[in-house]
């Protein structure tokens, strides 16, 4: 099963996924030929230029359309990085029914039609919701533009054109500030970009940006088509889709396009008693089998025959590191024997993300439950090494870690 694995750490727009797509080997003549099929007359051609985003290159996508009564006109100021451009009207802006008769009377294939109409209907849902209307009522203006007309259609194209079955995302970093738009001014994320988000409960985390990574197509591509979490997966192709502004860091959606692979997730018990040997040794041991790859380890007091103090030496482990682990026990512990238990695990999502602390940054492993984040713990190693740099105590560095960790958490809903 060929799968797409999107890792959005400078969000996600149309035109950076097709981009992306684009980089990733989809033929530019397959992309235009389609494009053709749309009979659109605004529609003049398709490039892509090869930029750099900080050390990175990457394709940044470029679309030829003509201005005429059914498309709009481009603002001068630049308002994001993305193909969220924010137009004001110069004829009648396309509703969802128009949208669907283009797509339906061209010449695409059943299954880009129906990935576009996919996308289409969930962006109208969100529109419709956001601004009290039904979406028979609903006109794009922003994303009726034929530009992001051709950013989502081309992202049914290349899906179809890789045998691409499923869609994954991590999570979404959302800018912050304000956006004018044919509604006026309004926050970020936009209202309709939340709203998709929301649909879906996407897991969103904190970024420095203030402007939009995530704009209201490309949070529809992923609500209409993505499941929101990393896939194990061997890896064929990556693209790298540019956005236009210039950030901090490289500003670009790095995609995956590969086969999913069968993760064998059973896991294994080692355990062993041990009544003879000198308690000093018992770390190293340890160290060997975290070394080793084992997932924990852990020791417990115990009395055994002949009412003797002992200790059990007891190891979580992958099923394919039985041996290698067993191994190790025997060879460093005083053990004549180890127990093997199989075992199974339910674990959560989780992630890592770095949050702002008066000490620097600090990396906080995120756990998620039904793609909401419920827990954020800071990584006390790096609260150590941060209270050295900055001549406090550990514990200063971890509770203003927590305290930043904790504004991650999403409420819970009491019904």
């Amino acid at each position: 099963m060929t799968i797409l694995y999107c890792d959005c750490f400078s969000g996600i727009s149309g035109d950076m996924f097709l981009g992306a797509l684009l980089d990733a080997g989809l033929p530019i003549q397959h992309l235009d030929e389609k494009f053709q099929s749309l009979h659109l007359p605004e529609y003049n051609g398709v490039q892509i230029e090869k930029v750099k985003k900080g050390a990175l290159a990457a394709s940044l996508l470029v679309l030829d359309v003509q201005e005429n009564a059914h498309s709009h006109d481009r603002k001068d100021e630049e308002h994001d990085q993305h193909e969220h451009h924010h137009h004001h009207e110069t004829g009648s802006p396309r509703g969802l029914q128009a949208i669907a008769d283009l797509i339906q009377s061209s010449d695409l294939s059943m299954p880009e039609k129906e990935i576009s109409l996919k996308i289409f209907t969930k962006l109208a849902e969100a529109e419709a919701k956001v601004h009290g209307s039904s979406i028979e009522d609903v006109h794009f203006h922003e994303v009726g533009a034929v530009d992001s007309i051709l950013d989502i259609v081309g992202a049914a194209i290349a899906l179809e054109y890789f045998g691409i079955t499923k869609v994954f995302s991590s999570a979404l970093p959302l800018g912050s500030g304000q956006v004018m738009t044919q509604h006026g001014l309004l926050p970020l994320p936009a209202p309709a970009t939340a709203e998709l988000l929301r649909s879906v409960n996407a897991p969103v985390i904190p970024s420095p940006a203030t402007c939009e990574l995530v704009t209201p197509t490309g949070a529809a591509i992923l609500a209409a088509l993505a499941e929101f979490h990393q896939p194990a997966m061997s890896i064929h192709q990556i693209g790298l889709g540019a956005g236009r502004r210039d950030l901090d860091w490289p500003n670009i959606l790095r995609i995956f396009i590969g086969e999913a692979i069968e993760v064998d997730t059973s896991h294994v018990e080692i355990e062993t008693n041990i009544d003879d040997m000198n308690p000093q040794l018992y770390a190293p041991v340890m160290v060997s089998l975290f070394e080793a790859g084992a997932l924990d380890v852990y020791f417990t007091p115990i009395y055994m025959k002949k009412n003797r103090p002992a200790t059990k030496l007891s190891v979580i482990a992958r099923k394919e590191d039985e041996a290698l682990l067993s191994d190790i026990i025997l060879r460093e512990t005083t053990s004549l024997g180890v127990r093997v238990t199989e075992v199974h695990r339910h674990e959560a999502q989780r992630q890592m993300t770095r949050v702002q602390t008066p000490y620097g940054e600090v990396s906080v492993k995120i756990k998620l439950i039904d793609a909401k984040i419920v827990q954020a713990s800071p990584e006390f190693e790096e609260c150590v090494v941060r209270a050295k740099e900055k001549g406090v105590t550990p514990g200063d560095v971890l509770r203003a870690a927590q305290l930043s960790g904790q504004k991650l958490i999403e409420p819970s809903k009491v019904e």
